[in-house]
């Protein structure tokens, strides 16, 4: 079957565009994976890192309206979703093409974002804690000093993107959301179940064993069954 969709899939915070490579195998032909790089790593590492939301989403809209095919959708976990999602409402006020479907994963909904939490993680030892907390960073990253410094600095800027969204209640997308969450995960049901709001169209919430990293863990398979289900569902209406 030939491409028919292309996904953009932006990754977390402290993370690079390399979380969804595996995708490009696992998810079925019609679907083009298109992992988006975020300034200041990765194949980015030369370009200064953006701290700034409105800036970041501002520059990946632009980058997107310019590359995306007539079908594509919008995935993203953690402060990737956030991302999505002000990508997706720049592309709206742009009056851009949407995509088929705005997909976020673990991530709570625009409306319960709490910056405050962001900001109170701002040491060495805080950060380090988290990541720890979330569960999603090899050990091999924290057996290597390099390793762990960079993803540090890394999840330092990222965190002050996430402290620098604020929320206003915008015109509900014209398209479908679908969520997704880890049952063992910290964000609760209502954080997830709020994005509902942000949607005139279809919205669904589908929930996985395991944590905040649920898409990299045990749920894996189950959870890209679902998400290719979720974008045909969006990509036939």
């Amino acid at each position: 079957m030939s491409v028919q969709l292309t996904l953009y899939c932006l990754p977390c915070a402290g993370a690079s565009a390399i979380m969804y490579l595996r995708w490009k195998k696992l998810l079925p032909s019609w679907v083009e994976v298109v992992p988006v790089e975020l300034p200041g790593r990765g194949m980015r590492l030369s370009e200064n890192p953006k701290d700034n939301y409105l800036a970041l989403t501002e520059l990946l809209s632009d980058e997107i309206a310019l590359a995306a095919p007539k079908r594509y959708a919008l995935f993203g976990h953690s402060m990737g979703a956030l991302l999505a999602y002000g990508v997706t409402q720049k592309l709206q006020r742009l009056h851009k093409e949407p995509p088929a479907a705005l997909l976020v994963s673990g991530c709570a909904a625009p409306a319960r974002q709490d910056s405050e939490y962001y900001h109170k993680i701002r040491t060495e030892a805080a950060l380090i804690d988290d990541l720890n907390q979330q569960g999603g960073t090899p050990k091999e990253v924290f057996n290597s000093p390099e390793l762990l410094a960079m993803t540090l600095d890394i999840l330092r800027v990222d965190y002050q993107v996430c402290e620098s969204f604020q929320y206003t209640p915008q015109t509900p997308l014209p398209i479908p959301i679908h969520c997704f969450g880890g049952k063992a995960d910290a964000i609760s049901a209502e954080s997830l179940s709020i994005w509902w709001q942000e949607s005139s169209r279809t919205f669904t919430l589908d929930w996985f064993d395991g944590g905040h990293f649920f898409l990299r863990q045990e749920s894996e398979a189950l959870f890209l069954q679902v998400l290719a289900k979720r974008l045909l569902e969006s990509h036939s209406r």
